[in-house]
């Protein structure tokens, strides 16, 4: 095979397999080598029957390929002329370092195409029964991830209580600190808050209940490790009436229960 290929960093979604965009299901039947993270589905194979699938491993704060060499590798394959997807969770831009492998590929003078995801940030919450905006109850949202207190500390302090939904991706481990900073900060402890965990999978599950008692929110032994957030808000409230049972089978659960 001669000449450079090309590489697409498509947004998988938030974990079903039919949540994929239509673009993104044909730059799979495209490709001859997939990339692919850990909470991409494994039923999206069937989208690429003759690529060659490639684990990269990606998963918060658990061991994985380094980006550089992920980047290289992007480039390397892409040089020998291969059709590349880098299939990525969610949607590449959003928390998924799909603008460092951009970056990377335009500096190596590879040709790129990004194929925008589902993002689980509005995805699992709309899941859940969960609009992150709602007329009267609030107009605007905010996604911070919640890895590391010193990444997600300085903006929680600047949040007025009340005056955006909140949604904090990868915070579960962050969850009991993350709920004493907001009250600390004036939120009141009575606030709605929810915890939805595999959305769009076969793990989903959620808890719903008030910000004093997120820190004590149980995930079910069922939906271990599986990708989790947290949401903050007027609109948690919501949940019961707005649960999607076509879209995602959720427990329906009791405020304050798992």
């Amino acid at each position: 095979m001669t000449g450079v290929g090309r590489v697409t960093l498509v947004g998988a979604g938030p974990g079903s397999a039919d949540l994929i965009t239509v673009r993104g299901m044909r730059r799979l039947a495209e490709a001859d080598l997939v990339l692919y993270d850990a909470l991409s589905s494994e039923e999206m194979r069937v989208y690429a029957p003759k690529a060659r699938w490639f684990f990269v491993g990606k998963r918060a704060c658990r061991q994985s390929i380094a980006q550089e060499v992920l980047n290289r590798l992007l480039v390397r394959y892409a040089r020998r002329g291969l059709t590349v997807v880098r299939l990525k969770c969610g949607d590449p831009f959003v928390f998924g370092r799909g603008g460092e492998e951009g970056l990377a590929l335009a500096e190596a003078g590879i040709p790129f195409e990004v194929v925008p995801g589902v993002s689980s940030a509005v995805a699992a919450p709309a899941l859940a029964g969960i609009p992150v905006t709602h007329r009267g109850l609030a107009s605007s949202f905010l996604v911070v991830t919640g890895h590391h207190e010193a990444t997600y500390a300085p903006i929680l302090d600047q949040l007025g209580p009340d005056s955006a939904t909140l949604v904090i991706m990868m915070g579960l481990g962050q969850r009991a600190r993350i709920a004493e900073r907001l009250i600390a900060r004036g939120w009141s402890g009575g606030t709605p808050a929810a915890v939805v965990v595999g959305a769009a999978t076969p793990q989903s599950a959620r808890w719903i209940g008030t910000l004093d008692g997120l820190g004590a929110a149980e995930v079910p032994p069922t939906s271990a490790g599986a990708p989790g957030l947290l949401v903050v808000g007027a609109v948690v409230g919501l949940a019961a009436e707005l649960a999607s049972d076509s879209a995602s089978p959720l427990p329906q659960q009791h405020k304050g229960q798992t």
